[in-house]
């Protein structure tokens, strides 16, 4: 069977030539693919975020996440944003085409060193709970814990000052946190950011 695939990579050599992070949704939205290949440590739309967004833009998609990690905190949150797939960056290419394949064909993918975690899994996503924050909401959070201003959130994201501003008071509102520190140990603990 063919597929479509969609890459996003934050590695200079999987980048270039590809598409952009930030088209990745627009790209998705436009050629409905069947996969979507995400990185889940991508500057400014995570690939937690960017599963998100891909699910909402092409319904269909099966997105499966490629990273470094293999903390269940990470899995638990990439497969509470939708995706179908995990797979880890220090695994033989023949892993990842496994997991291409068992998500194709409908299953969710975790490699055995993962699987067998399962129990702690389904723990760590009933402990993280709902995210309360809207998918903008998130992008800001994200570049407020990169250690970007409200003036380069603005620019990031085509918005005016006050209304990056006005986000990023929302968002500290809704999860009752009122200082940066704050909302950057938030991040870490959803996984929107690496230490």
């Amino acid at each position: 069977m063919r597929a479509r695939l969609l890459i996003a990579d934050d590695h200079r050599m999987f980048r270039e030539g590809l598409m952009a992070v930030l088209r990745a949704v627009r790209l998705a939205r436009r050629l409905q693919p069947d996969l979507a290949l995400l990185d889940i440590t991508m500057p400014m739309l995570n690939g937690v975020e960017a599963t998100r967004e891909v699910r909402r833009a092409a319904p269909r998609c099966r997105p499966v996440i490629v990273s470094m990690h293999c903390d269940t905190a990470y899995v638990a949150e990439a497969l509470r944003a939708g995706a179908r797939g995990y797979v880890v960056k220090s695994q033989p290419a023949a892993e990842l085409v496994a997991a291409l394949r068992h998500v194709m064909g409908g299953e969710v993918y975790l490699p055995p060193k993962i699987a067998h975690a399962l129990p702690d899994l389904l723990q760590a996503v009933d402990d993280l709970g709902a995210d309360p924050l809207t998918a903008r909401e998130r992008e800001v959070l994200q570049m407020v814990a990169e250690g970007r201003t409200t003036k380069e959130i603005a620019a990031v994201l085509g918005i005016s000052f006050k209304t990056a501003e006005s986000h990023r008071t929302h968002l500290m509102a809704k999860l009752d946190i009122h200082d940066t520190a704050g909302l950057v140990r938030y991040a870490v603990r959803r996984r929107m950011i690496e230490v």
